[in-house]
Order: structure tokens, then C-alpha cells, then sequence
């Protein structure tokens, strides 16, 4: 059996070695079969040496929104435009004492000083410009009385200077302001440029008294214009801003919520432009249809020029062409009648009816006599014939005197016209 099993062996491998002996070259390599998975993570090796630093790369360029560059830098590609600025009243809400010398104004002069002080003293002088001056301190206070005497209730001290006013009557001098008291300068948001209130106890120039900062003082280009550092740098690429709306001018001619006009002292309190406007249909006008944003009143009338861009008859011309009045059209114009003085930014005379800065509330209430609510502190929406009439007719005024019922009959249908016949 085990020989028969050798035998057998034997003819195999002889069979296999006649094969290997016949077969061919062996083909090319066939393409690579797909991966196979993953193999499991081998052991974390040992930490290596820590290489030298890398060089520092450049800096990211900072992304930065427009700066506050000043009205000389404005001037310089609008001339035209701040020269007329120049010498409107805006310019000069806050005037900076610069090496002890005083202002310059284009109207007025600003010489006296209230008692106690030299220039080198006052840090600003507030206003000046045409109705008022004021003046703050070099620790930021608005002066109230004698040096170093600021809180002490002085009620007898005399800080605010006021010019001579011919229309009211009274001659230039002084009388008090909050006197007595610590009066911190908190009027930055509508007396300068580019003011800011954060952080809280932030002060222009580290003066105490100043509350919060600001980029230039007085309402220059940038306060109604906005930052323009991308403009100045890129003029055709980057418009500054252009806003027509009343709501612009609002921000700073009102003092709170504008369904209110507030009243004190027998008078309509100044700024308060836009309460007066939204009273009637004329707060559909924007302030720039009737006035320049860049000419004041007062310049365009020293320049004897017309002080508003258009005029009450553009509108109003059939009321311009009948009046019930032989005398009213040859001595007395639209707004003697419709915009009469009922505000006060410095001065006025109640028993004359006349403030020393017009109202911009215009319709006329012809069974209207008096102005004012009852406790006095605010105003009816439209004018009553106090004001409207009495500030010529009254004792000592340039009209003859005429009774509540004269008045009345004289106002009732003014402007209507008589039937043709």
C-alpha cells in the first residue's frame, strides 16, 4: 500500500513539473484594487523639541467708520458755501476762549465780562452771536457768580449778557442766570459737533463741569452732515449725507415732546420751532422749503436781502390779495401778523406783547384773544389776537388801542373776499 501511495505521489509532481515547463510569461500588473478600511490608531508618540518662531505676519488694516475732520476741512473744496455758513448764527453756539483773547463775531462784540472775571478765566463763551452771551468756566461750569463762589446761592449775581434790542425796547446789560447755583455745561448734543455722551464720565477737555464730549464746538458742517473723513479722502466715491427732512432741524429746535409747546414767563421758550410747526398743516413743509440751511434770518437781513427762500404769497396769494384793511398792506407784512414775536431767547415785554424772536405758529384764531393756558405754561395751537394784533394794538405800541370786541369784528373773515357784483 505504501508503495502504491509513493507511486502515486510521484506521478503528481512529475505531472506539475511538465505543466510548470509549459506554462507562459507572466501578464502585466493589474489595476490597484480600492482601499481598504482604515486600521486602528496606533499609540500617541513622545512630544519633539519645539521648533523656532515663525515670522510675524502683516497686520489686518483696521476697518474704521468716518472721523470727525472739521469745517476747515470742509472749506477747502467748499469755500462758497462756508463762507456764507460763516456768518450764520449756527457757527457760534459755542465760542472757545483761545489764549486769553475773546470771540470774533461777524455782528457783535462781546467786550464786557461778568463781574469778578478776565478772559483768562472763561474757557467759552456761550451764544453772542445776536440776542445773548453766556460763560463757562475753566473747570466747565457755567458762571452763576463770583469766582470760586460757584453754589453759594448768591441770588444777586448777574451773568448773562444780553444786546441791546430795539424791537423790544430794552437797552444791553445784565441780569441773573440761575444765579447762585452749580450749573454744570449739559448742552453739548445741540450747541456742537460730533457730541457724545458714552462713556458717562466722559468731560471735554477733563473739565468737571462739561458733561459729556464733543469732535468741534458749535453746529458746524459735520453736526447735519455727518463724519466726513471717507469723504474727504474719496469725495465722488463717498457721499456725505443730505437730509431735507424737518425732523433734522427738529432734533435740535424743540425741547421735549413736540404735541406741547412749552410756556414760561409770558413767552413761547426759544428753540421750540418744531412743537410750534407740528401744531398746524405746515409741518408738511420741511424747514429748508422757506429757509437756506446755510444763511441765517439775522445775516440775510443785515444784508438787506429776502429772509426766507420763498414767500407767504407763493402759497397764500389770495389771502396777500385781500385784506380788510386799508392801512395793514402798506405798513405791515405777513408775518407782523401771522408770526408775531411770541418766543423769548433773551428779552421781551409781556405787557406789549413782544418777544424778541418770531413763532412759527402761524394760523390765527379770530375768537382767540389770549395766547397762553390757563396755568401758563404752554400755548394753543393757533395765535390768539394778543399777540396777533395787540402787539401794535396796545397802549404805547404803533397802533391806536382796540378793545377784545374790535378786534374780534376786525379779525373775523379778514381775508375774505367781498361778493362781486
Amino acid at each position: 500500500m505504501k508503495l502504491k501511495h509513493a507511486l502515486i505521489i510521484s506521478v503528481l509532481l512529475i505531472a506539475s513539473l511538465a505543466l510548470l515547463g509549459c506554462a507562459g510569461p507572466a501578464g502585466p500588473e493589474g489595476p490597484a484594487g480600492p482601499a481598504g478600511p482604515a486600521g486602528p490608531e496606533g499609540p500617541q508618540g513622545p512630544e519633539g523639541p519645539e521648533g523656532p518662531a515663525g515670522e510675524a505676519g502683516e497686520a489686518a488694516e483696521a476697518v474704521a467708520g468716518a472721523e470727525y475732520v472739521g469745517k476747515e476741512t470742509c472749506a477747502k473744496c467748499h469755500e462758497e458755501i462756508a463762507s456764507v455758513f460763516n456768518m450764520s448764527g449756527h457757527a457760534y453756539k459755542l465760542n472757545p476762549v483761545v489764549d486769553g483773547q475773546p470771540p470774533e463775531y461777524p455782528f457783535t462784540e462781546v467786550t464786557e465780562l461778568p463781574e469778578g472775571y478776565t478772559w483768562d478765566d472763561i474757557a467759552y463763551v456761550i451764544g453772542g452771536y445776536n440776542w445773548k452771551a453766556r460763560f463757562v468756566d475753566k473747570e466747565g461750569y457755567v458762571i452763576t457768580g463770583l469766582p470760586g463762589t460757584r453754589g453759594d446761592g448768591n441770588e444777586d449775581y448777574v451773568s448773562q449778557y444780553n444786546f441791546a434790542n430795539p424791537v423790544v425796547g430794552n437797552e444791553a446789560g445784565w441780569v441773573p442766570y440761575h444765579p447762585g447755583e452749580e450749573k454744570p455745561y449739559s448742552c453739548g448734543p445741540c450747541h456742537t459737533t460730533g457730541y457724545s455722551a458714552w462713556p458717562p464720565d466722559a468731560h471735554q477737555n477733563d473739565m468737571p463741569g462739561i458733561v459729556g464730549t464733543w469732535a468741534e464746538p458749535g453746529i458746524t458742517c459735520e453736526r447735519c452732515h455727518g463724519p466726513g473723513s471717507l469723504h474727504a479722502e474719496n469725495p465722488h466715491g463717498v457721499a456725505l449725507e443730505i437730509d431735507r427732512d424737518s425732523a433734522q432741524c427738529g432734533e435740535c429746535h424743540l425741547r421735549g415732546a413736540p404735541e406741547s409747546v412749552n410756556v414760561k414767563g409770558g413767552f413761547i421758550k426759544h428753540h421750540e420751532q418744531y412743537e410750534e410747526l407740528f401744531q398746524s398743516k405746515h409741518i408738511t413743509l420741511d424747514c429748508v422749503t422757506c429757509h437756506d440751511p446755510h444763511a441765517s434770518v439775522v445775516q440775510l437781513r443785515k444784508a438787506g436781502e429776502q429772509t426766507t427762500r420763498t414767500q407767504c404769497e407763493n402759497c397764500h396769494f389770495e389771502n396777500a390779495q385781500y385784506q380788510d384793511s386799508e392801512v395793514h398792506p402798506s405798513v405791515a407784512e405777513c408775518i407782523d401778523c401771522h408770526m408775531p414775536r411770541v418766543s423769548k431767547s433773551a428779552v421781551g415785554n409781556a405787557e406789549m406783547f413782544t418777544g424778541d424772536i418770531r413763532t412759527h405758529l402761524m394760523a390765527i384764531d379770530p375768537t382767540l384773544i389770549e395766547q397762553f393756558t390757563e396755568d401758563g405754561t404752554a400755548t394753543f395751537s393757533q395765535l390768539g389776537l394778543d399777540f396777533a394784533c395787540r402787539s401794535c394794538h396796545v397802549e404805547g405800541g404803533s397802533a391806536t388801542v382796540k378793545t377784545d370786541e374790535e378786534l374780534i369784528d376786525k379779525a373775523w373773515g379778514y381775508h375774505d373776499r367781498p361778493e362781486t357784483p
